[in-house]
């Protein structure tokens, strides 16, 4: 699940109408499993072709599973050499996302106060916290886009008035259908606006 909701002061009912004042949606960035998975295989990998390369220009075995000594060092170990740098600067990248947690935040949706606030963490710089704020008065829609194919997208936006459509989803896998539309619904019914899409 890459999202959770809290909802204080109540809970919505199977039916009728809610009796919750704020709505809360922790939103998950890179600090999910696929990319400690993936900048772990990447940093093993190239740490092996790193260490191929220079057991070959040195003639000593620096790997316990193989022997690369064998390897000429120009072309083969060279080339090693290389592919292994470039890995780590790759596991580098995305050990930094994970650490910095890109995309991480919230959605915070709140009735008393008239206001909705989104919030996600981006790159180091002076645009870190990305934080959108805006009235409930002003939100028209929410708005569920779904796009199948070989990049499929099914994103959850809220449509402001005076501004671009705001993404409401995390980057990355995309939901299930069954969780875009109890996502959507949920907040459709919580600021009392239409549900675009579906």
């Amino acid at each position: 699940m890459t999202a959770s909701t809290t909802i204080n002061k109540g809970e919505f009912p199977s039916e009728g109408n809610s009796t919750s004042n704020v709505l809360h949606q922790k939103v998950l960035g890179s600090r999910r499993f696929s990319n400690y998975w993936w900048a772990t295989v990447v940093s093993i990998g190239s740490v092996g072709f790193l260490l191929a390369g220079i057991s070959s220009y040195l003639k000593v075995n620096l790997l316990l599973v193989t022997d690369p000594t064998q390897l000429v060092f120009y072309p083969q170990g060279l080339v090693m050499g290389l592919y292994g740098s470039a890995g780590l600067l790759l596991s580098l990248y995305l050990w930094l996302t994970v650490l910095w947690d890109i995309g991480g935040g919230y959605n915070d949706f709140n009735r008393e106060t008239g206001k909705v606030k989104i919030f996600r963490w981006g790159f180091p710089g002076k645009n870190r916290r990305i934080e959108i704020d805006c009235s409930t008065q002003d939100v028209q829609s929410v708005r569920v886009d779904i796009r199948e194919g070989i990049n499929p997208r099914r994103s959850l936006y809220l449509r402001v008035k005076g501004r671009r459509d705001i993404p409401l989803s995390p980057v990355g896998q995309p939901m299930s259908l069954q969780e875009l539309e109890t996502q959507g619904a949920q907040l459709a019914r919580f600021l009392e606006v239409p549900l675009e899409g579906l």
